[in-house]
């Protein structure tokens, strides 16, 4: 599953999504800067630069997202909406749901091919 958000400034963002991987609520999250929200708060249209956050996750770890993520974000009613994945790369998604599956540190190989604490 993927998750988005949005955020006020990239510190922030990056913030986020680091606390919210060394939880291991989410494998990713890819943050996206550059964004113009246009939206309604307390009566009046605002416009804003924000960030777009795209956090990679699964199922079984939603409820703890939920659960976590309004605490360690910045607004007040932060945006946290899951998108279904429907299909992907199956060793991505092997990936996605090894690193989020505890909170013990995952072993074997990163992302990128490299072995685990190896540069």
């Amino acid at each position: 599953m993927a998750a988005l958000t949005t955020a006020p400034s990239v510190e922030a963002a990056t913030r986020l999504v680091r606390q919210l991987v060394e939880q291991r609520l989410v494998a990713c999250g890819t943050v996206i800067p550059g964004a113009l929200s246009s939206y309604w708060w307390q009566g009046a249209v605002v416009d804003e630069q924000e960030v777009v956050v795209i956090l990679k996750t699964t199922a079984a770890r939603w409820r703890g997202l939920v659960g976590a993520l309004p605490a360690l974000h910045p607004y007040e009613v932060p945006e946290l909406i899951a998108l279904p994945v429907v299909a992907g790369h199956a060793p991505y998604l092997e990936w996605v749901r090894r690193e989020t599956e505890s909170l013990r540190k995952a072993g074997g190989r990163r992302r990128d091919g490299k072995r685990q604490g190896k540069e």
